[in-house]
């Protein structure tokens, strides 16, 4: 099921005992932090999502966690499962098409009916029940400030507009935004994002850019922000045919942009590609600071928003955290295009070990020699892919998801001298440890089985495997045994 707007998935989760409201007062600096990193990291039933009732010094209770397990995540985008996203990704793909390998790429550009699945433009929204135009401020709203060494409050989950100053088309993106003060705010799109492009077309026009951010709407529209989808997809169409209908949308008051009608909280306003502030340091999802650097302000104009709004947020920090699901539904949504450009893979995971970026492990049919080593390259050549520090290919009947497993193979079907390929080129923002910002070296391990294909010196050991007739007297007798 699609849910309309955060709040009625909020009542969905807590019917269903997924949500915990907290009743007793708690600070926005570090508490309700802190308190998130404890139950985002706990087990089963002990993880919940959190609604901070009584946040000191604010009437706007405070929602987090909201995406923190893999059943959440999954009700969110209206499945049961994760997995189950592969398979609606294929179905649409319909890889047994026929047709040519370019006839089925060109499909990709088609993946979405627009008619059913585009935004639905409305005149009135709940998100515009107050409209604050005359001397609008971000004091009002209970901004976390989440690690001792943050540079200040951080709004961690925003849907931030923008529009393409030339062609027009909008992207969505979700962007850490640091609060300078109650008027502005620090805009950290990177590089390598949507909207940073944008910009950069602003910056040549020599114009300020405006900017809406959205806090809430529909799980699934929020979920959609965090998407590395390819250029030219509109996030809210995707959002559209992940919801099964279109995303509805109404035109900001001060700003030539639009928004999810059914979002919590929304700041207009603008970026002057000419201005630059320090942003930083965050605590983030490496599990390190990422350091201060200039990034561009953002210069609020008008707030509008519910009657009685949530604020909804998240934290990042060490994995396992909430966005550690957001990008595992990424992982599954993507691998079916993957397969389609890559056919020989089977499965991929990127584990929260990895923090996303730090490592992917794919499983492979290998059918050639360096056949492993072709797909590294195809996916390091594959969107924000380009970003992959560590990349482990294994063979297709390993389970790419049995970390134990993998690294049984990655130590020991491996010769450095012949299976380990190191590269270089872009790395992600946040990471510390490139030999420079944004660039910086990638390892590729080809920890397949090897064969007389591979022109190794030496014979290739048999898996020890007990055999099937022993296997199976003894699932027979198991429980003669007392076992």
């Amino acid at each position: 099921m699609a849910f309309d707007d955060l709040r009625e998935f909020v009542a969905h989760l807590e019917k269903h005992g997924q949500l915990r409201r907290v009743r007793a007062r708690v600070s926005r600096d570090l508490e309700i932090a802190e308190i998130t990193d404890r139950v985002s990291k706990g087990r089963g039933e002990s993880n919940h999502a959190l609604l901070f009732e009584q946040v000191e010094g604010f009437d706007v209770p405070v929602l987090i966690n909201v995406f923190g397990s893999p059943e959440r995540m999954a009700a969110a985008l209206g499945v049961e499962h994760l997995s189950d996203l592969s398979a609606r990704v294929a179905k649409l793909l319909d890889l047994r098409m026929p047709g040519s390998f370019f006839d089925k790429l060109r499909k990709l550009g088609d993946l979405f009916d627009v008619a059913k699945a585009g935004p639905k433009r409305v005149r009135s929204a709940p998100c515009q029940e107050v409209v604050e135009t005359d001397q609008p401020s971000l004091a009002s709203l209970p901004v976390l400030r989440c690690w001792p060494g943050d540079a200040g409050r951080y709004i961690t989950l925003p849907l931030v507009f923008t529009r393409d100053p030339v062609t027009g088309a909008r992207n969505v993106g979700m962007y850490r935004l640091q609060v300078h003060d109650e008027r502005t705010l620090g805009m950290h799109w990177q590089t390598h994002k949507g909207s940073a492009e944008h910009e950069r077309v602003a910056q040549e026009q020599g114009k300020p850019m405006e900017v809406a951010i959205a806090l809430g709407g529909d799980p699934v529209s929020i979920y959609s922000g965090s998407a590395p989808l390819p250029p030219g997809i509109d996030e809210m169409v995707f959002a559209g045919w992940l919801r099964g209908s279109g995303v509805p949308m109404v035109a900001c008051k001060t700003v030539d942009l639009e928004v999810p009608a059914e979002a919590e909280i929304v700041l207009e306003g603008h970026v002057d590609p000419a201005e630059r502030r320090l942003e930083g340091p965050f605590g983030d999802h490496t599990g390190y600071y990422s350091l201060a650097r200039d990034y561009p302000v953002f210069r609020l104009k008008a707030i509008t928003r519910r009657r009685q709004p949530i604020y909804p947020t998240t934290i990042v920090g060490r994995p396992p955290q909430e966005d550690y699901w957001l990008g595992k539904a990424t992982e599954r949504i993507f691998l079916p295009i993957i397969r389609l450009l890559l056919p020989e893979v089977v499965d991929m995971n990127m584990p929260a070990e990895g923090v996303f970026h730090n490592l992917v492990i794919v499983s492979i049919r290998k059918r050639y020699p360096g056949q492993a080593r072709k797909v590294m390259y195809a996916l390091w050549g594959l969107g924000l892919m380009m970003l992959a520090k560590n990349i482990i290919v294994v063979s297709e009947h390993v389970d790419v998801h049995n970390l134990s497993e993998v690294t049984w193979r990655a130590t020991g079907n491996i010769d450095p001298t012949r299976d380990l390929l190191i590269v270089d080129g872009p790395s992600d923002d946040l990471d510390h440890a490139s030999v420079r910002h944004r660039f910086g070296g990638k390892l590729g391990i080809d920890a397949t089985e090897k064969s007389d294909m591979d022109a190794i010196g030496q014979p290739w050991p048999e898996e020890i495997v007990m055999s099937e007739e022993i296997r199976a007297l003894v699932t027979r007798r198991w429980q003669e045994y007392g076992l």
